[in-house]
């Protein structure tokens, strides 16, 4: 019986944080385009990939994801 009040609760909230626009989960990082050529062309110029990230301040995942995976 509590577990069902319990449950309710929860799942009401969770469709009240969603109507708010409140998904949960991370918020994804994103580089912008400025930050997405630099790092273009200094993976180019032979820049590592972990470096290039952390200057950016950015996973090598994402980073990968702004470069195409050719890099």
């Amino acid at each position: 019986m509590e577990r069902e009040g319990i449950r309710e609760k929860t799942f009401g909230g969770l469709d009240t944080a969603a109507r708010k626009g409140n998904h949960g989960g991370w918020t994804p990082l994103r580089c912008g385009r400025r930050q997405a050529s630099l790092a273009r062309v200094r993976h180019a110029k032979g820049g590592s990939v972990t470096a290039i990230a952390k200057a950016l301040g950015i996973s090598r995942a994402t980073l990968y994801r702004h470069i195409g995976e050719s890099a």
